[in-house]
């Protein structure tokens, strides 16, 4: 679980075979985030960016409501993922986008002003 209680984990991944990506959300079915990824990787699937939601901040994907039995997919494109950098209150950041969704997968990861 992470600091605040809850058990809501993102992770954004590849599939090598279909040439497609996808960010999926869990928010209940499994207690701990490598669970969640071995699941996906026990499905062929590459993972690429996961998170807890202490560790990620949303950009523009709402939050799921709690779900004990169902992964949320959040947004799925064509090829793999695109990162991309946006800011938020001020600060610059890396973030991942996957068709027109997209979010920060770290927190911490900032950007370096050019200034």
């Amino acid at each position: 679980m992470s600091d605040n209680g809850t058990n809501y984990y993102r992770i954004t991944g590849y599939c090598e075979k279909d040439n497609f990506s996808f960010i999926i959300d869990c928010f209940g079915c499994y207690e701990k985030l490598w669970q969640f990824s071995a699941f996906l990787i026990s499905k062929g699937l590459k993972v690429l960016e996961v998170g807890s939601d202490d560790k990620f901040l949303d950009g523009n994907i709402q939050r799921a409501d709690e779900d004990k039995e169902q992964l949320i997919l959040r947004a799925n494109a064509p090829g793999k993922p695109s990162y991309i950098t946006t800011t938020v209150d001020g600060t610059a950041y890396k973030a991942v986008q996957v068709a027109d969704k997209f979010y920060i997968p770290d927190r911490q990861a900032k950007v370096p002003s050019l200034a």
